[in-house]
């Protein structure tokens, strides 16, 4: 059955998400498939920075980490943040970067189980983890045991401290089952740490729900807050008060302007803080998570779903002729909001793609992806991408010398 784009506008005609289109800044002529990597710019936000900038800086000065409750960010956008990701607000705090976060709750799992000395590492993950986990794994006098995803469940044994893992590839989009694999190490008396950098925002993550022990995120893919955005931090409530996290800084100090130079951990989630919050960054991912006001993850989910279906039907019809492959699980339940595409010109084919106002992004050696983000695009998009791919292919416009030169960022 061939796949027209009247049944893709028709599709779009039906979406219950496609008002939320409106609330975001899309330039004319592009169509952004890269949302998995950076997200778009969601209305009032470039309004909510400025007036951090001009109001609460320019005027109120130091007097605004009171009156405009800047202090208060990290917790506040935690709460916001927790909805997205089925946990508690209590148990999500907003702070540093993914690489970060991950190191103080590896550290904090390898203190709660003394007496084991391996971490479980997903093989094939997002390298920055596992090149924390080295490090963590070296300080702690641990060792560590990389399988491929698949096989962490399995993996884990009496002497694990800890396993972690995705629950979305960055690469392929391969989702975990995190109720199953978390079950399946904690019987083994060992902790896992969830990684969400292509979760949160983009399925329907049910944090509790799975119980897991802990969580790390990132704030500027699918969440849209911004070019370096602060990640955010999930603690178990049955956690908060045993954890210990190793970047013992001011902000996680129960009484930071007391200047005491002993260190007194804070209550809760805000122990998890290390210093001062980057204001501009936490303004503009706090604004930016009203893109998600009266939105529902499971219905984001099941849009995601329905495009990737819808993808990997058109690659069916008119990319695999191509020597395209499809790098992704075809099955949606096991597949996060991209979709990958191996090609073995895959970079310079993502590079004409580009240039002509398809943007995606290029995963070495050869895979392109294709983020599906189910707020701002439609079944009409993914109809003009593949097509898109189909052009760029057949005419072979990737051949030209300026799509073949590699840059620092792919």
């Amino acid at each position: 059955m061939t796949i027209d784009r009247a049944q893709c506008e028709a599709l779009d005609l039906d979406d219950p998400l496609r008002s939320c289109r409106d609330r975001f800044t899309l330039p004319d002529g592009v169509l952004y498939l890269d949302g998995n990597s950076l997200g778009a710019l969601p209305r009032g936000v470039a309004e909510r920075v400025g007036a951090t900038v001009a109001e609460e800086w320019g005027q109120g000065l130091i007097r605004s980490w009171n009156s405009a409750g800047w202090y208060a960010s990290p917790q506040r956008a935690g709460a916001k943040t927790a909805r997205l990701i089925g946990a508690a607000a209590h148990e999500v705090t907003v702070t540093d970067a993914i690489s970060i976060n991950l190191f103080k709750l590896l550290v904090a799992a390898c203190r709660m189980r003394p007496d084991r000395t391996v971490i479980v590492a997903e093989a094939g993950n997002f390298p920055s983890d596992l090149y924390v986990v080295d490090s963590v794994a070296r300080l702690m006098g641990c060792t560590v045991r990389r399988v491929p995803a698949a096989q962490v469940a399995a993996a884990v044994d009496g002497d694990t401290a800890v396993a972690t893992l995705s629950e979305v590839n960055f690469k392929s989009a391969e989702r975990q089952d995190m109720a199953a694999v978390t079950a399946a190490a904690h019987a083994r008396g060992a902790l896992i740490l969830w990684d969400l950098a292509h979760s949160s925002g983009a399925v329907d993550v049910q944090l509790n729900q799975a119980g897991a022990d802990f969580a790390v995120g990132c704030g500027y893919k699918f969440l849209n807050g911004g070019p370096g955005a602060p990640g955010h931090l999930f603690v178990a409530e049955r956690h908060l008060a045993a954890v210990d996290q190793p970047l013992t800084g001011w902000f996680g100090h129960a009484e930071p302007f007391a200047f005491t130079e002993d260190f007194a951990r804070a209550e809760g989630i805000r122990q998890m803080l290390c210093s001062t919050p980057p204001m501009l960054s936490m303004a503009a991912y706090e604004a930016a998570l009203d893109a998600y006001d009266g939105v529902t993850m499971d219905a984001v989910e099941a849009k995601a779903r329905a495009m990737g279906d819808l993808l990997v039907a058109l690659f069916d019809e008119t990319l695999a002729p191509l020597g395209c492959r499809l790098e992704s699980p075809r099955d949606g339940a096991r597949r996060g909001s991209h979709v990958s595409i191996g090609h073995d010109q895959g970079y310079a084919v993502m590079q004409a793609l580009i240039a002509c106002g398809v943007i995606g992004d290029f995963r070495a050696p050869d895979v392109m992806r294709f983020g599906l983000t189910p707020l701002y695009l439609g079944y009409a998009d993914v109809f003009d991408a593949v097509a898109a791919v189909e052009d760029v292919i057949t005419s072979r416009a990737f051949e030209a010398p300026e799509f073949q030169r590699r840059h620092a960022v792919t």
